[in-house]
């Protein structure tokens, strides 16, 4: 056994990450210690910053009206927000925080207006009802949290009729043109802070009121394509509740209400001259501005793999457009309205955690796992000298920007390193043994020759211990498998093999080593191996798209 390896599981969580003065902190890292997560690297620099980022969590939580711990953004930001706290905040939290997570997602529920309206926030003063503030669908993320979770059917119920009701409200208040799509009234609808896409229009609704737009607007209200790609994807994970509650006519009504909801979206927001999603004013025009409205609405699952493909070959992987060295920018980098600075809360140019964060399920659906680590790698990097973990990054230098102890930023890390070299359980019943390390990017800086990795799974400790060239999972103290470097392991959560997944754009020829089996592979960039009858038949090979400079 390795010396990495041995120090991992002496490892003190909170020794590490230092304990925290407030009953919610020490509830939340409480939970954290019983997920059995454990990071180590060496050198140790990467694995100090882990531990920082674990104790600042522990600053991220408050008690609600009925004293349970709920996660709050940090930072300046006092409170828990719709479009991020309480959807893909919470989620990611899940796989190590579920108690926590389950408080976020339902607080929400609970403080439903009688109309159906969401809060889009919720303060120490109650929830605030102002504008809607809508980007990851919170019905997928408490989808998620469920499938993750033990599947609780009286939290699903909760979270579907509140979810159901706030939809209906969208319907009823946010499509006053009858287009189908989902309409944005102001800036703050989708937190959009000083982004171009909304200049000259004003930062919340008209009167405060959520159902009203400014009447003396030339130009409002807006099909918002990430509002209304929102509402399609929620649409499509009601349909799962309700089928999973045993609702089979609500579940068909809620698929073909998501099936007309991408049509309007398609129909109306969408520009074949350049693949890419616009506003669309009251005018009949697109509000031709590239911003990360292509990055929202593609992680809301909008659009085949060919599509997504093109995205990424256009858009996404483009130096001239969002593939910065730490990539994304908020604002295609060859609009002259770009903006790279980040002293403070913008989404202007400047690279936002919360994109960072809601990025990975857009690649993962479309199977572009080698494409993912091409962002993932320059962000863990600038991550490892981070002290504050700002909302937001500089896309030149990966320096950090505004604020600090901000969740988003914290859960990046947290998620980054399980996706790279960790144990990732996932709402389809799978876990993820990821046979990468961090790459020494940043002025030559080494960041790691071998991690190890830890976590409980239904009663079993998973252990993974990755060097530069061999990978090993031990269960429960023995060795399960070894594996070269640069493929990811899939199991299922009893820890049974179920495939294997190329992850690096090298193809590789091998053998993995599964309890006394020797079984030979050949993989590419992204292709997926199923086991089947004891050897591996290929499932998908997509290829690699490969990044644009031109």
């Amino acid at each position: 056994m390795s010396t990495l390896l041995e120090r991992l599981q002496a490892l003190d969580t909170m020794g590490r990450a230092g304990s925290r003065d407030t009953d919610s902190g020490k509830k939340l890292h409480a939970e954290f210690v019983r997920s059995g997560v454990k990071f180590a690297a060496s050198p140790g620099k990467l694995e100090d910053v882990y531990y920082a980022a674990v104790g600042k969590l522990g600053d991220c939580v408050k008690p609600d009206a009925r004293g349970r711990p709920v996660l709050q953004e940090g930072g300046v930001y006092h409170g828990c927000w719709l479009e991020s706290t309480g959807t893909i905040n919470a989620e990611i939290l899940s796989r190590f925080c579920p108690d926590t997570a389950q408080s976020t997602f339902e607080q929400f529920a609970e403080l439903r207006r009688e109309d159906g309206l969401l809060p889009y926030k919720v303060t120490g003063n109650g929830p605030v009802f102002k504008q809607i503030q809508l980007v990851t669908p919170p019905a997928r993320s408490a989808w998620n949290h469920y499938s993750m979770n033990g599947r609780n059917r009286e939290f699903l119920l909760r979270m579907y009729e509140s979810l159901a009701g706030f939809d209906g409200w969208l319907a009823r208040y946010r499509n006053t043109r009858g287009t189908g799509c989902v309409e944005a009234f102001c800036t703050f609808d989708t937190g959009h802070d000083l982004s171009p896409r909304f200049w000259h229009v004003p930062d919340t609704p008209y009167m405060d009121d959520p159902k009203q737009y400014d009447p003396h607007s030339p130009i409002l209200p807006l099909l918002a394509p990430d509002l209304t790609a929102s509402a399609y994807c929620g649409r499509e994970y009601l349909a799962r509740m309700a089928s999973e509650l045993g609702l089979e006519e609500e579940a068909i009504a809620w698929k073909k209400k998501a099936g007309e909801t991408l049509e309007s979206l398609v129909a109306h927001c969408f520009s074949e001259d350049d693949g890419f999603f616009y506003d669309l004013d009251n005018n009949g025009r697109f509000n031709r501005i590239q911003s990360d409205v292509l990055l929202r609405v593609l992680a809301c699952e909008v659009g085949d793999d060919r599509f997504f493909a093109s995205s990424l070959e256009r858009y996404l992987l483009n130096s001239r457009k969002f593939f910065s060295k730490y990539p994304f920018t908020s604002i295609a980098m060859d609009d002259p309205r770009f903006d790279p600075f980040t002293t403070y809360n913008t989404w202007g140019g400047a690279v936002n955690f919360l994109s960072l964060i809601r990025a990975p399920h857009a690649f993962e659906k479309h199977g572009r796992y080698v494409e993912l680590t091409w962002v993932m790698q320059p962000i863990v990097s600038a991550i490892s000298r981070m002290t504050r973990f700002g909302q937001c990054l500089s896309p030149w230098t990966g320096e950090e920007g505004y604020t600090e102890a901000y969740s988003p930023a914290i859960l990046c890390m947290l998620d980054y390193i399980e996706r790279m070299c960790g144990i990732l359980p996932t709402p389809e019943g799978e876990l993820w043994f990821t046979g990468l390390l961090p790459q020494t990017l940043d002025h030559g800086e080494k960041l790691a020759d071998e991690t190890a990795y830890s976590r409980i799974v239904d009663g079993s400790e998973y252990e993974l211990h990755n060097t530069r060239e061999l990978c090993s999972i031990y269960r429960d103290g023995r060795l399960l498998c070894r594996f070269p470097a640069g493929v990811r392991v899939v199991t299922d959560r009893f820890g049974s093999l179920v495939k294997l997944v190329g992850m690096s754009v090298r193809p590789l020829e091998s053998a993995l080593l599964w309890e006394d089996r020797e079984l030979p592979f050949q993989v590419s960039g992204n292709e997926v191996l199923r086991l089947v009858g004891g050897q591996f038949e290929v499932e998908s090979a997509p290829g690699v798209v490969l990044p644009t400079f031109a």
